[in-house]
């Protein structure tokens, strides 16, 4: 009885390691500026990413959990050389974002007890540096990631019960759309699941022992139940931003979150935002600095023995960076760019490899996640392509 709980307390860690990863700073903002120009259209954008999203946690979920290995030795088996590359652009795109989720925690911080941002990112990266210390770092982490995760979630739902969206249109719109924006929908893609977030759960479960053909009903259902957390969420924040929208309110361009959490419920409803940031912000420092650290564990021996240091490190150095840097804005982008080309192809390597039988034995993956897979490869090469070719070069001039 004890292992069967043991094993759940587990994969749910893993769900929600995942999901509050994929919930930071950048996935309030994102939720609300989307919502604020396309209003009850953007539940459309919602339904199709959760779609895709899946798509692509299911395979590489199943895939590392099938073969045994993390994504980066998976990579290099395909191609000799090619697990250093993805290991070397998850850990800069996960540094880089981590600067701005230590700065998100220090904003939630500053709103909650009017302390600085930069000493209230001091004082979250301590906590988050404590969680990795303790004698049993994967419980400790598991247990903080689901009270946080539902907290957010809790706090979120009693704002959209104060906004009263019209969930009537918000329904019809979502199933009829009155504009599609395909940039917004490879944006909550890539912010659910793109650069370390899909791989955070993965290779959680790996470490925890959860792997083989045995384990893949467990390890889908998990992959599905994360892509869900989060996508509640973003239902939710997306539910109490139209809610504020539609009764022709206008939300702040410097924190538009925040001004829909004060919109609907006032100074209260402020005091809220300070939590739900804080909580988003943490949850992602700390599964950005595990799942990071897990694509260069296998490297050397060393890390391998010394990784909660390293984990240290990872916190400690993104957190300077933010207190005496600030968020270097061209850098992030840059980074967040690269980043995005991690999941078309770290993903496009998982389906090479789900064919490989040196790496999955006897094991036949689904058709219908090859194809799903398949499409999330081709549009997010696309838009990631784009982006490098047309966007950035006008930022850098």
């Amino acid at each position: 009885m004890e292992k069967k709980n043991n094993k759940w307390r587990i994969l749910l860690g893993a769900v929600f390691l995942m999901a509050t990863s994929a919930i930071g700073p950048g996935f309030l903002t994102q939720t609300t500026v989307f919502t604020q120009q396309l209003a009850a259209s953007f539940g459309f954008v919602i339904l199709i990413s959760i779609i895709l999203d899946i798509g692509a946690q299911a395979n590489i979920w199943r895939i590392i959990a099938v073969s045994e290995k993390r994504a980066q030795d998976i990579a290099n088996e395909v191609l000799p050389g090619l697990g250093y590359v993805i290991a070397g652009l998850i850990v800069l795109g996960g540094l880089a974002f981590n600067i701005g989720n230590v700065g998100g925690a220090g904003l939630g911080i500053n709103v909650l007890f009017g302390m600085s941002a930069e000493m209230g990112a001091i004082v979250s990266a301590v906590i988050a540096i404590i969680i990795f210390l303790v004698k049993e770092a994967g419980k400790m982490m598991d247990r903080f990631t689901q009270i946080l995760g539902i907290v957010m979630i809790g706090l979120t739902l009693y704002v959209v019960w104060t906004a009263h969206p019209p969930l009537g249109e918000a329904v019809v719109r979502t199933i009829v759309p009155e504009k599609v924006d395909f940039l917004a929908i490879v944006t909550l893609v890539g912010g659910t699941v793109g650069g370390y977030i899909t791989f955070s759960g993965g290779h959680r479960l790996l470490d925890a022992g959860i792997k083989g053909k045995n384990s893949l009903p467990e390890v889908t259902k998990s992959a599905i139940s994360a892509i869900g957390v989060a996508s509640l969420m973003r239902i939710l924040l997306f539910l109490a931003a139209l809610g504020v929208v539609a009764q022709g309110l206008t939300l702040d361009e410097a924190n538009p979150p925040a001004s829909v959490f004060r919109l609907a419920a006032g100074e209260i409803g402020y005091k809220l935002f300070g939590i739900v940031m804080w909580a988003a912000a943490i949850t992602s420092v700390v599964g950005s600095a595990y799942t990071s650290m897990t694509f260069i564990r296998t490297f050397h021996p060393f890390i391998e023995k010394y990784h909660r240091f390293f984990i240290v490190l990872f916190i400690i150095a993104s957190t300077l960076v933010f207190v005496f840097i600030g968020r270097p804005v061209k850098t992030l982008i840059l980074v967040g760019a690269l980043n995005g080309l991690v999941l078309p192809v770290s993903l496009g390597v998982m389906l090479i490899a789900a064919y490989k039988r040196t790496i999955v034995g006897d094991y036949k993956h689904p058709l219908w996640l090859t194809i799903f897979g398949g499409i999330v490869v081709i549009l997010m090469a696309y838009m990631g392509i784009y982006t490098l070719v047309h966007q950035l070069p006008q930022l850098f001039e």
